[in-house]
């Protein structure tokens, strides 16, 4: 199964999604310039909020940017996952479809805010699917 690196604000919304995954996971940290440092080595799924309304300058968490700006973190992103609020109309799940695009990897699942159950065993269903095709 792949890790997952994810980013969560002081909400702390993604983590709680994160823990009811149970796997291995790492958090990008909060403070952009640690973000910018932050390195990890192992193939991954990225976890990543949608911020604001859906202008692509403020979609992606600076903080993921930051990571992702590094072609280390970059080459060990092998799916991405959205989450967002529903209430943002087409913007839902925005920054996970920007990722994915920029990156060419798939994006594996939106999913609102802290998830559903169902969206949990769907999740862990798409993850393990994934990385049976590695």
């Amino acid at each position: 199964m792949y890790d997952v690196v994810y980013f969560s604000s002081v909400s702390e919304n993604t983590k709680r999604l994160v823990e009811k995954l149970g796997l291995t996971a790492v958090r990008i940290p909060l403070k952009t310039e640690e973000a910018e440092r932050f390195t990890y080595d192992r193939d991954s799924v990225l976890i990543v909020p949608t911020y604001g309304s859906g202008e692509e300058k403020t979609t992606v968490p600076k903080q993921v940017i930051k990571f992702l700006n590094n072609p280390e973190n970059r080459k060990h992103i092998k799916g991405v996952v959205a989450t967002g609020n529903t209430n943002f109309g087409s913007s839902y799940g925005l920054a996970g479809v920007i990722v994915s695009e920029k990156l060419g990897v798939p994006l594996i699942q939106r999913i609102e805010i802290l998830g559903t159950p169902e969206d949990i065993t769907q999740l862990k269903e798409r993850l393990t699917k994934l990385w049976e095709l590695r």
